[in-house]
């Protein structure tokens, strides 16, 4: 009678529906009340990470890599509470942990936080008054050091030629005999500063054609653009900062610079010595482009100036100015960081005692050596610790110019073209310039190209430090 009566009672289907749904409502309500829970946590730790985050970062930022451990836990702890005393529906405000750690000019700064999200449905649901949420935030950076920069300009006489080919083909046409029969060189894109043109029966040298036709020379973008670099740029972002780009920077990375003016030709030539940027600055006018005698001037007792890019010679000059390298922080003993800076063609052309001593090209006559740069004196500087930057104002092909595209340069045909192929940024003179310089500080700018923003550009890659989240 009894299994009857089950077997009755299972087979009845009367009221199930409302049983099912009490025995289910239980763990559904569960559920819901630990989503909601959950999902207010989530946004309570969304809200602490973006703190953690914002406060790993200020203590990286460059104004705060030259201050002490202590001030940069003290900014990273003042940011992260500012947004946490405004996060609603915790335990207790937390508390973050931030550990500074400095290797050389680096920082890396950890902020970590433990904190209880407060639950809607406590311990009768989820037996917890709160959910537990953490989270960290690590970011690192290095300081902009402390540096000591030697600008290099070249002012050899290759440095002479039209800035543009429009200024190529104008000072062409300008020493063209049918305009000046007197000249010292004719049909010439090169303004020769030539100191004896009566020598060639001349009257005026083409560095003066040059200027009565105002034509622009290579130099002259140089020096412009050094003057942007030392005096004058309009672009700082941070204002009342009068000087140019190095001012500017020094004032953006909160660094000391100090800045060195050489020029050089068959040796180095001290504009200024290593002083403030604003006193080097007022050097810039003196850059000017190297005098010869007369043409195919070459070595005599008299005459041994148709040669004048000794690039090693003034690198060699150089290291024997520049003390050793320091790391450039503010720490008691330390030293500056030191640079070369280097502005030029690349192409040497410099007496040597024989063919050994020209060790990328053949001889000419009288011991004269035109080669791209021997990087020897490159390897010795950067086995010291001293970074070399090379803006390479790249040496123009000198094939089919002129009004009639039917004058080709000899002597570039002769002694530069093997080098300067297929194209001026991929031959033998990039090659060796780029090989000088420091891994990353190594730029080009072609004929009519933009010297000015080039050489700023790379002084700021130079110059820069950045900060960035790690984790």
């Amino acid at each position: 009678m009894l299994r009857v009566w089950l077997y009755r009672f299972a087979r009845d289907r009367k009221a199930n529906v409302a049983v099912i749904f009490a025995i289910v409502l239980v763990p559904i309500i569960f559920l819901l009340g630990m989503t909601l829970d959950f999902s207010q946590a989530l946004r309570k730790k969304e809200q602490l990470d973006a703190a953690a985050d914002a406060a790993a970062i200020a203590a990286v930022r460059p104004a705060m890599l030259m201050q002490s451990d202590s001030v940069a836990q003290a900014t990273a702890n003042a940011i992260f509470m500012s947004v946490a005393n405004g996060v609603s529906g915790l335990a207790a405000t937390p508390t973050p942990t931030i550990t500074v750690t400095d290797v050389g000019l680096g920082r890396t700064v950890s902020v970590s936080y433990n904190a209880a999200s407060l639950n809607n449905f406590p311990k009768v649901l989820l037996n917890s008054a709160s959910w537990p949420i953490s989270g960290t935030a690590t970011s690192q950076a290095a300081a902009a050091p402390n540096m000591n920069w030697y600008l290099l300009m070249d002012d050899s006489p290759s440095m002479g030629i039209g800035a543009t080919l429009t200024d190529i083909n104008n000072l062409i046409t300008a020493t063209a005999p049918s305009k000046q029969p007197a000249s010292s060189s004719q049909n010439c894109g090169f303004a020769c500063h030539e100191t004896n043109i009566s020598h060639d029966g001349g009257t005026k040298d083409n560095l003066t054609i040059a200027r009565n036709n105002n034509v622009t020379l290579r130099i002259d973008l140089v020096t412009n653009a050094v003057n942007q670099l030392l005096n004058t740029w309009t672009n700082c972002p941070q204002s009342g900062i009068s000087g140019g780009v190095m001012q500017c920077m020094s004032a953006l990375n909160n660094t000391t610079y100090k800045a060195a003016l050489y020029t050089f030709d068959t040796g180095l030539n001290t504009l200024a010595t290593l002083t403030t940027p604003t006193l080097a600055g007022t050097q810039v006018s003196n850059i000017s482009l190297m005098p010869v005698l007369y043409q195919n001037c070459v070595v005599s007792t008299s005459c041994n100036t148709d040669y004048g890019t000794n690039i090693a010679g003034a690198l060699s000059s150089l290291n024997s100015i520049m003390p050793t390298p320091g790391l450039g922080s503010n720490a008691a003993g330390d030293t500056p960081q030191e640079v070369i800076f280097l502005v030029t063609d690349g192409v040497e052309d410099k007496i040597v005692s024989g063919a050994s001593a020209c060790p990328n090209a053949s001889l000419a006559s009288n011991n004269r050596c035109q080669q791209p740069l021997d990087t020897t004196m490159c390897t010795t500087l950067k086995g010291r610790g001293i970074k070399i930057a090379i803006l390479y104002t790249e040496y123009l092909q000198l094939i089919n110019l002129g009004p009639s595209q039917n004058i080709t340069d000899s002597w570039y045909m002769s002694w530069v073209n093997p080098y300067d192929g297929p194209t001026s940024s991929t031959g033998k003179i990039a090659q060796n310039l780029q090989a000088c310089a420091s891994p990353g500080f190594f730029s080009d700018v072609t004929t009519g190209g933009n010297i000015t923003q080039a050489l700023t550009d790379l002084f700021i890659k130079v110059a820069s430090s950045t900060a960035s989240l790690t984790q």
